[in-house]
C-alpha cells in the first residue's frame, strides 16, 4: 500500500487542509476543505483516489467551509461533522462521535473529542490498521498549533471561561499524554488570527511541542486562562458571521461568482448605485499614484481574504478595479474564502480605460521612512497595526488606531493636519489611507515598507512605556 497524505496550504488565511487515503484501495478523505475546492478534486485525480469522506474538525470562524461545495461536485461522498458538545447543523451530514473509526485501506483514522477552541471540536488520530491504537500522527484542527493553541474566546464572553477550561484539559489530558514521536498536523499556520503567534513550520511533534509550546507549560487553570486570553490577537469582526454561515451550511456556488466586465462609462455610472462597494485591489504604489474617488484599497495579495472580511459588507455588491483583467479569477478566489459572492462588475482594462475616458483621479502620496523621520514633528503620524505590534515599539510620537477601528475613531484625528499612516509593511496602511481619503483628509501619505523599513533603517523607536 502507498499512503496518500497531502497538505493543501491556503495562503492569506493561513489555512491547512489535508487529503488522506490509500491508493491501493483508491479511496481518500479530505479534512477541512476551503470553498474554492477544485484543488482537492485535481489532487485526488493525480494520486489515483476517489474522495469518499469529507471531514470537518469543527465549525470554522475564519473561512467559509468548502465541505458542501466539494460534496456537490462529487458522487457518493458524504460530509462528516462532530456531534459532540450539543451542536446542531442546518445541512445534511453524517454524525461523528468520540472514538469513531474510519478505515482507508491500511490507514485507520480515529475521532477524538478535543473541545476548547469550540465545544464540538474533533481531532483525528492517524495510525496503521495493524496498530490502530498506536497513532503516528494527529490532525489537530484548531486545538493545537505549532508553538500555539486554539483560542477559546470566539463564541463570546459567556462561553469563554468554560471553553478555556476545556482547552486546558484537552492540552493536558489528551495531547500531553501522547508519545513524543507522534506528529501533529494543524489546521493553521503562521498568520492566522485563530491562535496567538502560531509558528512558521507547518508540522511538529508532540515531543517538540511538549518542550517548547508555551500553552503546554501550564498546570494551573487560572494562569493558563490569563495567558490564553492575554496573548490572543484581536478577533476579526467577520468571525461571528462565518460561524453562523458554516453552522447553517454555506451556499453552494458551483464555481466562482460570475460578474460582468464594464467599460469605463458604465462602471462610472454603477459607482454609488444599489449600495455598491468600490474596491481597488491594486497594490499600494499603483493605488497611490491614481485611483477613482471613494475607492477602498485592499491589495490583491493572499491576505485580501482577511482584510475584506474586516472591512466590507457581504450584503453589498462589490465593484472591482484590477491590476490586470487576467487577475480576476485569482482575486475572486480570495473574496470567496471569506464569504464575498456578490459583485456588480469589474472595470474592463482597469485604470487605463478610466484614464483614457478622461475621468478624474485622486492620489495618495507615498513617503519614505527617512522623510517621515525628518518631518515627524510636523506630521500627524498614525500607526494602524494591531495592539500587540504597537506595544513592541512604534514611531516616536505616533498615535495608535488599529485599522478596523479607524472609521469609527476618525474624529480623534485632525483633518486639517498633514497626516502620514504606517503599518507593518504598508499593506494595511494603504487600506487606512484610502479610508482617510474617503473621510476628507487631503494632505495624506502612506509609508511603503512601513515598520519593516523603519527598523531596517535603524531609526528611533519608542516603546509602550514612552521610552
Amino acid at each position: 500500500m502507498s499512503l496518500v497524505f497531502k497538505t493543501i496550504q491556503t495562503e492569506g488565511i493561513a489555512e491547512l487542509s489535508y487529503l488522506v487515503g490509500d491508493d491501493d484501495e483508491g479511496i481518500a478523505a479530505v479534512f477541512d476543505p476551503r470553498p474554492d475546492c477544485d484543488v482537492y478534486i485535481a489532487m485526488a485525480r493525480e494520486t489515483g483516489v476517489a474522495i469518499t469522506h469529507i471531514f470537518e474538525t469543527h465549525i470554522h470562524a475564519d473561512l467559509v467551509s468548502g465541505s458542501r461545495e466539494l460534496y456537490a461536485r462529487l458522487d457518493g461522498a458524504k460530509i462528516y461533522s462532530s456531534y459532540e458538545g450539543g451542536v446542531e447543523y442546518g445541512f445534511d451530514n453524517e454524525p461523528v462521535n468520540d472514538g469513531d473509526r474510519f478505515e482507508f485501506g491500511e490507514v485507520v483514522i480515529t475521532a477524538r473529542h478535543t473541545p476548547g477552541h469550540t465545544p464540538e471540536h474533533m481531532s483525528y488520530l492517524l495510525a496503521d490498521v495493524d496498530h490502530a491504537d498506536e497513532p503516528w500522527g494527529i490532525l489537530t484542527g484548531d486545538s493545537l498549533f505549532v508553538s500555539s493553541a486554539g483560542r477559546p474566546d470566539l463564541l463570546g464572553e459567556k462561553h469563554t471561561q468554560k471553553l478555556a477550561e476545556q482547552q486546558f484539559h484537552t492540552l493536558r489530558d489528551f495531547y500531553l499524554k501522547m508519545p513524543d514521536h507522534v506528529m501533529i498536523f494543524p489546521n493553521h499556520g503562521a498568520g492566522s488570527p485563530c491562535g496567538a503567534d502560531i509558528g512558521a513550520r507547518l508540522t511538529s511533534t508532540i515531543g517538540y511541542e511538549r518542550r517548547h509550546n508555551k500553552f503546554l507549560q501550564f498546570d494551573d487553570l487560572k494562569k493558563f486562562t490569563e495567558y490564553a486570553l492575554g496573548s490572543a490577537p484581536p478577533v476579526p469582526t467577520y468571525y461571528a458571521r462565518m460561524k453562523m454561515v458554516n453552522e447553517a451550511g454555506p451556499e453552494v456556488l458551483g464555481g466562482l461568482p460570475r460578474l460582468p466586465g464594464l467599460p469605463a462609462k458604465q462602471f462610472k455610472a454603477a459607482i454609488g448605485k444599489n449600495g455598491n462597494q468600490l474596491v481597488d485591489v491594486r497594490m499600494m504604489l499603483a493605488f497611490g499614484g491614481g485611483h477613482i474617488a471613494g475607492a477602498l484599497n485592499i491589495g490583491g495579495s493572499p491576505i485580501l481574504s482577511i482584510w475584506a472580511g474586516w472591512m466590507l459588507d457581504p450584503a453589498k455588491p462589490i465593484l472591482l478595479v484590477l491590476e490586470n483583467d487576467d487577475d480576476l479569477e485569482k482575486i475572486l478566489r480570495l473574496f470567496v474564502r471569506t464569504g464575498y459572492t456578490k459583485f456588480a462588475g469589474y472595470l474592463i482594462d482597469g485604470m487605463k480605460s478610466w484614464d483614457a475616458a478622461g475621468y478624474p483621479i485622486e492620489r495618495i502620496g507615498q513617503m519614505s521612512v527617512h522623510e517621515l523621520n525628518e518631518r515627524r514633528s510636523s506630521l500627524q503620524v498614525v500607526d494602524v497595526r494591531g495592539p500587540g505590534e504597537w506595544k513592541k515599539g512604534h514611531v516616536p510620537g505616533a498615535r495608535h488606531i488599529f485599522v478596523p477601528e479607524l472609521r469609527k475613531r476618525v474624529g480623534e484625528l485632525d483633518r486639517s493636519r498633514p497626516t502620514v499612516v504606517y503599518c507593518g509593511s504598508g499593506y494595511r496602511s494603504s487600506i487606512a489611507s484610502s479610508i482617510l481619503k474617503q473621510e476628507g483628509f487631503e494632505e495624506l501619505w502612506n509609508v511603503p515598507g512601513s515598520w519593516e523599513a523603519w527598523k531596517a533603517a535603524k531609526l528611533p523607536v519608542e516603546g509602550a512605556d514612552g521610552q
